[in-house]
């Protein structure tokens, strides 16, 4: 005797199942070997561009003004 029938919608089913359970180990794993490569400090910190962007007073006086 057959009692499993797998019509379309139940097949959908499990592709989004295994698609969606592969993205989540992917977004973990990630996440945690993230935290454990800064506990070690083995994480490389990236420079901010905007912070070596030096913008004096007067310049912004300037723009105030004019508008």
């Amino acid at each position: 005797m057959n009692f499993l029938y797998f019509d379309p919608g139940l097949g959908a089913m499990i592709v989004q199942a295994v698609v969606a359970a592969a993205a989540g180990i992917l977004l973990f794993s990630k996440s945690v070997m993230y935290k454990v490569k800064s506990f070690f400090g083995l994480v490389k910190e990236e420079e901010d561009t905007y912070d070596s962007i030096d913008v004096e007073e007067q310049d912004t006086d300037k723009y105030d003004r004019e508008n």
